[in-house]
């Protein structure tokens, strides 16, 4: 048999090549920023490490071959990457994104754990759009799929956890943002004998370590960010995973601005296929510093190595990613 040549429009069209190529440039989006960011891991400065994972993330999307739209981004039009702003170079699919240069800035500015670089890309509508609003989630693997409810009191959804685990309710451990508004969540877990692990800032790892068998994570509990929610529920949604949740309000203004989305249940449950509507998502995490799922930039001479791992939801693909950047060769976005 014969090799038939194609011309490169016609190549890049193919569904194979295609896919190939959103998932080569998903990850390169988020190696570039977790590279920037890490520059300033420890220094004290949230903005510098926040801008410059932005920065290169946004080089990145310039040049690659799509059409795509921000809609899960910063609400800020000061940053690159807001929420509507057209991205890429205006060839290829018309895609949607949903993209966190750097979540855990505060973790990445104070040498923390669990600060990460991530970006979801999907066909258009693939996401809930939200603006940054709190959220009460409930996340787990692919083991408690459809056996949480976000209603029920805390001790019922732990129970029904361990029973769906086989674990003693003592030998799990339930991931919470350390914060204020989960104090009354922590009291409650406590009075179960679960175990906690607090993540200082960043939820988007919490939640997705769920999905991971050999993960010491099991749930994730408790009130956090709506944008990491949508990403994190689009690479469980790729591993089974399961999530529900819903909007927490500060004032009648983050009320109405839920009411402008046409959402007419401002207390609506919202199911992981509520928040990722799309059917063939491509997640990417990378580390920029230790944490429950990845380790961190770790620089060398002449480069440093990053850790990523990549979700595929349509078949439900994971990749884990470890790639050496030579900074004498090449830039490193």
């Amino acid at each position: 048999m014969g090799y038939s040549a194609k011309a490169p429009d016609q190549i890049m069209q193919g569904e194979g090549v295609m896919d190939r190529y959103l998932t080569i440039e998903a990850v390169r989006l988020t190696e570039a920023a977790a590279l920037y960011a890490s520059r300033y891991m420890g220094k004290g400065d949230e903005d510098i490490s926040y801008h410059s994972a932005t920065d290169a993330m946004y080089k990145v999307l310039s040049a690659m071959d799509i059409r795509g739209e921000v809609v899960i981004g910063a609400d800020s039009t000061d940053s690159l990457l807001h929420d509507g702003v057209m991205v890429g170079n205006q060839n290829g699919l018309e895609l949607d994104l949903a993209v966190k240069p750097l979540d855990g800035k505060m973790t990445c500015a104070r040498g923390g754990h669990n600060a990460v670089s991530a970006a979801a890309v999907g066909n258009k509508g693939s996401f809930f759009r939200t603006p940054s609003l709190q959220m009460e989630k409930i996340a787990v693997g692919k083991e408690a799929k459809n056996m949480v409810d976000i209603n029920q009191p805390v001790h019922i959804n732990i129970q029904r956890v361990a029973r769906a685990k086989g674990k003693y309710i003592e030998d799990l451990t339930v991931c919470v943002l350390d914060r204020k508004i989960n104090e009354r969540l922590v009291q409650d877990i406590r009075k179960t004998g679960a175990k906690i692990k607090f993540i200082q800032d960043g939820d988007i790892t919490g939640a997705v370590s769920t999905a991971f068998p050999d993960s010491s994570i099991d749930i994730l509990m408790g009130v956090g960010g709506s944008k990491e929610a949508v990403i994190a529920a689009a690479a469980l949604k790729s591993m089974d995973g399961d999530m529900q949740a819903r909007f927490v309000y500060a004032s009648s203004r983050e009320r109405s601005q839920i009411s402008d989305l046409g959402i007419d249940e401002p207390d609506k449950i919202f199911t992981i296929s509520d928040l990722i509507q799309g059917e063939d998502v491509i997640v990417s995490l990378t580390g920029v510093t230790d944490g429950v799922l990845l380790p961190g930039v770790q620089y060398i001479p002449g480069g440093a190595k990053t850790s990523s791992v990549l979700f595929r939801q349509k078949t439900h693909t994971l990749r884990h990613i470890s790639a050496v950047h030579q900074f004498d060769y090449k830039p490193i976005f």
